[in-house]
């Protein structure tokens, strides 16, 4: 039984992983030559690194990133909006958030898994369903396959090719991620912070040493191609000037905050959409590459009682939907809240008015495994 894994992002990994603990064959193909860091740096949040522990690798992620105790929301003289009670999650589900490197974390994944088992510069081209799936490759190469794992992205061609659906949204927003090396203060050693100001964001975390990884944010009426960034926030506090002038233009990326409308089935005869392929979401909750962790654990846990691919895929779907959706929806509301640019005031002031019990109820919604 060929088992093809489309994609080496972090849910395809993970998932190698997963199948790999099970003792069945597989082969993930993923499209770029080498593995790379697209988009710099990420954060690990507590439901990915309960899963991270059971394929013991939650050491070696934690020791080649870094431990993040407090995640805050601030406004733009650092002054908190919002924050995350995030020690009494570590003891109750005795894990953290760790920030990390994002092609340290494929590196660890794949090394795990075993680099003869993923084939590079192997960018799909063609899927079929034949008796059995004909996967053609733009290196000429082709293979036949009984099971299909589609982990290849918000513009996956599995799913544009096999189940044909999925409609792309764009939120209205310009990304920049850089990655710097520069000494934060003490304070935010092991803290995340994401300041709001008037239509504009920006974030930033350490991921190790004196490596910093920083995001900013903006709303698209507000961009044009000579933008300067620095300028644009020269409002929010000089920490956040600093970080951006330490920064060099080749180590920064731009991209549109897009994300997938909810599509009916993730999933046809022997073939499965996990990750990004399904149900991508803006990165507003920071949990579009924890969801395909959850995504490569749930189809481990099934697979675990019963080897009858196709029941596994529609059990798999029915029990995640739920929480997906809610991601997927609750980020994109954020992403519009947080890029306000008139009433911030009253929006900072009604947040901070919310009950940190009622704040607590929507992480652990979150960071609870359904299995």
């Amino acid at each position: 039984m060929k088992i093809s894994i489309i994609g080496a992002g972090i849910g395809g990994l993970t998932l190698g992983n997963i199948l790999k603990q099970q003792n069945l064959y597989f082969t993930i193909y993923e499209s770029a030559p080498e593995i790379k860091p697209v988009g710099a740096g990420i954060m690990m949040a507590v439901n990915a690194m309960q899963i991270f522990e059971k394929l013991d690798l939650k050491e070696k992620i934690e020791n080649a990133g870094n431990k993040i105790h407090g995640i805050f929301i601030t406004d733009e003289k650092l002054k908190t909006i919002s924050t995350t009670n995030v020690l009494a999650l570590e003891k109750k589900y005795n894990s953290c958030n760790v920030a990390i490197y994002r092609s340290d974390l494929q590196n660890i994944l794949a090394e795990n898994l075993g680099f003869e088992n993923i084939k590079l510069d192997y960018n799909l081209n063609k899927i079929d369903k034949k008796k059995n799936y004909h996967l053609k490759f733009e290196n000429g190469s082709e293979i036949e396959s009984r099971i299909v794992f589609g982990a290849d992205g918000i513009h996956s061609k599995v799913r544009n090719q096999i189940l044909e659906s999925g409609i792309i949204r764009n939120a209205g927003q310009k990304c920049w991620r850089g990655l710097v090396d520069f000494d934060l203060p003490e304070q935010y050693f092991h803290h995340a912070l994401e300041i709001w100001g008037k239509g504009k964001r920006f974030g930033f975390v350490k991921l190790s040493e004196n490596r910093v990884y920083w995001y900013a944010l903006i709303n698209d009426k507000n961009f044009t191609e000579n933008i300067d960034l620095t300028e644009t926030l020269r409002d929010f506090d000089p920490l956040v000037l600093q970080i951006l002038e330490a920064t060099k233009p080749e180590n920064i990326i731009l991209n549109d905050i897009i994300d997938l409308a909810p599509i009916p089935k993730w999933f046809s005869e022997n073939l499965c959409l996990i990750g990004d392929a399904a149900h991508a979401t803006t990165p507003n909750m920071g949990q579009g590459a924890c969801q395909s962790i959850e995504d490569a654990y749930v189809i481990g846990k099934l697979l675990e009682k019963n080897k009858d691919f196709n029941s596994v895929f529609k059990e798999f779907q029915k029990i995640r939907r739920k929480k997906v959706d809610y991601i997927v929806d609750t980020s994109w509301k954020i992403g519009k809240l947080s890029h306000w640019e008139n009433g911030n005031s009253i929006r900072n002031f009604l947040m901070r008015s919310v009950p940190e019990s009622i704040n607590q109820k929507m992480i652990e919604k979150i960071l609870q495994l359904e299995m």
